[in-house]
């Protein structure tokens, strides 16, 4: 089998409580502090499923206190 006959590996889209993604070989254990949010499929086709849905980059924390002290300047 040549090189270009490989199958392809597959990744896992992940997800952290920081709701941050990112892909992880699909036959390796998850990290600590991240899990399955998404397709296990080729490389190209989790970042597309990433590039989808990860519309806001800021971490979950930094949205929340934005939130927070939005709804504070709001309640003045």
């Amino acid at each position: 089998m040549t090189e270009s006959e490989a199958p392809e590996p597959t990744y896992q889209v992940v997800m952290n409580h920081e709701e941050q993604y990112s892909i992880w070989p699909a036959h390796r254990v998850l990290p600590a502090g991240w899990q399955a949010a998404g397709p296990a499929a080729a490389k190209q086709e989790c970042l597309d499923y990433i590039a989808e849905v990860w519309n806001d980059m800021r971490p979950l924390s930094l949205r929340r206190r934005l939130a927070a002290a939005g709804a504070a300047d709001r309640s003045e």
